[in-house]
């Protein structure tokens, strides 16, 4: 086992994609497993994998992150032995939508930054104090290189991950003189449900999106938040900017044929 093994993660949107993979990647750490998300049949498939995955223990809790009294409740309402997070993992997040920002429905703004941004700082802020009073955690946060170069059509999702670069690296400040570790996690393009959610559904635009490309899978990205996870205590990672060997950044791509 390695020293991931017995600690208590937290995983946010967990029951698909990224947050799916990162929550079993964790588990044949033998790590104990948080696992939160909007949709509870989904989440209780992942129990069942989980089970057969080498997890520690498993617990799950239904909770949307853009509801601040919500959170607050269910990170209260935490059994005693599942209240000391050791390891957070704020994976939920979307897009909405592919439009000119000023033909843009203003309803796809407002659920990217009800989730990509206040709920990432609505967990933070019930998470943290007690990671800083225990003396010990690491807070992940999901970015993309999305936040790190605009492309057209995307500007308010772009936002909402830049946002995500400016908290990460402020909360890292603000935890100087503490052994909370913070990091941020920014991949390229993933093929999961991301692009089915973006185009509500559509799956053939959606599938367009990797047509003729190799994109990184979920697995890869969970792989990259167990390292950062899994550094010596006194070793912070800040930032892991990837991408599939097809990509350059937000707006070059090779594809094939």
């Amino acid at each position: 086992m390695s020293d991931l093994a017995g600690q208590t993660v937290l995983v946010t949107g967990a029951s698909s994609g990224i947050g799916r993979a990162t929550a079993l990647a964790f588990a044949r750490e033998g790590a104990r497993l948080l696992v939160c998300a909007r949709r509870e049949e989904r989440l209780k498939e992942l129990e069942a994998e989980l089970a057969n995955s080498g997890v520690n223990a498993v617990q799950s809790f239904v909770v949307d992150v853009q509801d601040r009294e919500a959170v607050n409740a269910a990170i209260a309402a935490l059994p005693a032995e599942w209240s000391a997070v050791d390891v957070l993992v704020n994976n939920a997040g979307l897009s909405r939508g592919l439009a000119k920002m000023y033909d843009d429905d203003y309803r796809n703004w407002e659920e990217m930054i009800d989730t990509n941004v206040k709920g990432l700082l609505y967990v933070t802020r019930a998470v943290v104090p007690g990671m800083v009073e225990r003396g010990r955690g690491h807070v992940i946060s999901l970015g993309s290189t999305a936040g790190h170069q605009t492309y057209a059509n995307g500007a308010v999702y772009c936002a909402t991950k830049a946002a995500e670069k400016a908290i990460s690296e402020g909360l890292k400040l603000d935890l100087m003189g503490t052994a909370v570790r913070v990091t941020s996690i920014d991949p390229g393009m993933v093929e999961t449900e991301f692009s089915e959610v973006r185009f509500r559904g559509d799956t053939e635009r959606a599938e367009k999106v990797y047509q003729n490309i190799t994109p990184l899978r979920a697995e890869d990205v969970a792989d990259a938040i167990v390292w950062a996870a899994s550094r010596p205590a006194h070793v912070n990672i800040h930032t892991i900017l990837m991408t599939s060997i097809d990509q350059g950044n937000s707006v070059t791509f090779h594809r094939h044929g």
